[in-house]
């Protein structure tokens, strides 16, 4: 009843009086327990200041406030720390320009494979640093307040808190919203090790103060960030020890992929701890050891700096929502719907790492789309959010990259598959470079070209893998990108070629056995 009396109000306010009469005659007939107050709240006070506001100015928060505002919705957007969040500040971005400058590096040591017999660099790791932070600057603008401000949204700096579904605390004055998205990301998680916290610990946040090389660096955790972080390093001039708890290293993926890359860090000297535990640290004459356990016998591993790289916990306490009931799961991220919204109040959503189950800038950006629009326009329309095509990529050397299933998850969830491998030694652009290391191999339903899921180890694999994503999506399969022209001579044509092998491994052996007759007809 109260949505039929706003929409009439809303036609002719002259009517007020009317509509709320009359309805209040009606409700009072249903025996509906309402005071007159708050049903004339309920009906004409209720007014907003915001169609949104968005708390987190991350990936996710920033896509959704642009969403909102091109749609012309008012809305505010507050962040407490830095515009961009972990992603521009202390994530991909830094990570990459550190990645780039250990790249440069490992090109001067296999200079004698270009035909250069002399060539050497003198490394400053703190220009380097310097390096990662001039980028970020660069980069800045395009997260910056004055932009979004430029756009039509109303940015703020705080600690914001939710004092009601649709009230927000900020710097001592409350903010009214139809809805909130909740966009507050993540933060390193820290195991706990005795003696941990007299080390001085390292994590990817702030990992980026640092002015000097470790000499002997120790990573915790052998996940994208571990491995990319250990590679990188090893690279710069550290004596890297990894240690991961797990039979392998990047665990999620197949396991002659994870062999490969281990393969691929013990020729560059990085020492791999699999299946290890770390216990405690403690100090030995003057110097920091790790004391861990693998399979039964005790690992001692010293060391001067340690990085602590096992993943990420979810931003979900300190700003008022255990205090309205919002839930959230063991790992502190935020429990929503197919829709994304909150299980307990349908005007609060959530997207990005705060959620997950990626953590990934881009499916955060993914879930932003969603949580704006289903926010903005619902009931009248909302949309359930799509994971059924989500590519990723580890920037080690080579780059791994999947989109989709690969055979150790078919395997698990009992789906039948074919797979098609291509050795990337085999591409003559890869030859060319001198990166000739890697391989595709992509999962087809049974007898079909349809694709399940991709997986590349190669130099640029992170650009490979989207026409895969691009197929999976709209439905493509390995026989139109067996018909698409690739330039020669390029990575990219390695896709044809998989699509080549499996058209070879699918021929119709029938048919061509007749066609091979036709032609010996011929030659009479």
């Amino acid at each position: 009843m109260l949505t039929v009396a706003r929409i009439l109000f809303y036609i002719d306010p002259n009517k007020e009086k009317i509509i709320f009469h009359i309805l209040y005659v009606l409700m009072s007939l249903c025996d509906t327990e309402l005071s007159l107050l708050q049903l004339k709240n309920s009906l004409f006070m209720a007014k907003f200041d915001y169609n949104i506001i968005v708390i987190g100015g991350g990936s996710a928060g920033l896509v959704s406030a642009y969403i909102a505002s091109a749609t012309k919705a008012k809305v505010a957007l507050i962040e407490k720390n830095k515009m961009g969040g972990d992603c521009l500040n202390t994530g991909c971005i830094p990570s990459k320009a550190l990645i780039r400058s250990a790249k440069i590096l490992s090109y001067i040591k296999r200079h004698r494979e270009f035909g250069i017999k002399s060539a050497g660099a003198e490394f400053d790791f703190p220009e380097a640093m310097e390096r990662v932070q001039a980028i970020i600057k660069k980069i800045e603008p395009h997260d910056s307040v004055k932009r979004y401000t430029d756009l039509g949204v109303d940015c703020f700096s705080g600690q914001a808190k939710i004092l009601s579904p649709h009230e927000v605390e900020l710097n001592g004055n409350i903010l009214t919203t139809k809805n909130i998205i909740i966009a507050t990301g993540a933060r390193p998680t820290i195991p706990s090790i005795n003696g941990l916290e007299k080390t001085n610990f390292l994590t990817s946040d702030n990992l980026w103060n640092i002015q000097e090389l470790p000499k002997k660096l120790l990573i915790i955790g052998g996940g994208p960030i571990g491995s990319e972080f250990a590679q990188c390093f090893a690279r710069l001039g550290s004596d890297v020890t990894q240690v991961e708890m797990s039979p392998h290293i990047l665990t999620r993926e197949d396991d002659e992929i994870s062999l490969a890359l281990r393969q691929q860090f013990g020729r560059e000297g990085i020492d791999i701890h699999t299946g290890t535990t770390c216990k405690t640290i403690v100090s030995e004459n003057g110097k920091q050891v790790m004391v861990s356990e693998k399979r039964g016998q005790e690992v001692r591993i010293e060391f001067d700096q340690i990085l602590i790289a096992v993943g990420r916990t979810a931003n979900s306490k300190g700003f008022g929502l255990e205090n309205i009931g919002v839930e959230s799961d063991q790992h502190n991220r935020i429990i929503v719907d197919s829709y994304l919204r909150t299980t307990t109040h349908k005007n609060i959503y959530a997207c990005g790492d705060v959620v997950g189950p990626y953590q990934f800038t881009h499916t955060a950006a993914h879930q932003a789309w969603y949580c704006t629009v289903n926010a903005l326009f619902s009931p009248f329309k909302k949309f359930k959010v799509d994971y059924s095509v989500i590519p990723w990529c580890t920037f080690t050397d080579p780059e791994i990259a999947r989109v989709g299933l690969n055979e150790k998850e078919a395997t698990k969830q009992g789906i039948d598959y074919e797979v098609t491998r291509y050795g990337i030694d085999d591409l003559d652009r890869a030859i060319a470079d001198s990166d000739d290391q890697g391989i595709i191999k992509v999962l087809t339903a049974p007898g079909k070209d349809r694709i399940l899921g991709a997986t590349i180890m190669s130099c640029e694999a992170g650009n490979l893998i989207t026409e895969y994503v691009s197929a999976m999506k709209h439905g493509i399969g390995l026989n139109k990108i067996l018909g698409t022209i690739h330039i020669y001579p390029t990575m990219a044509e390695a896709n044809r070629f998989v699509a080549g092998t499996w058209k070879k491994n699918n021929a119709p052996k029938k048919l061509l056995k007749l066609v091979q007759k036709f032609h010996a007809w011929r030659l009479h």
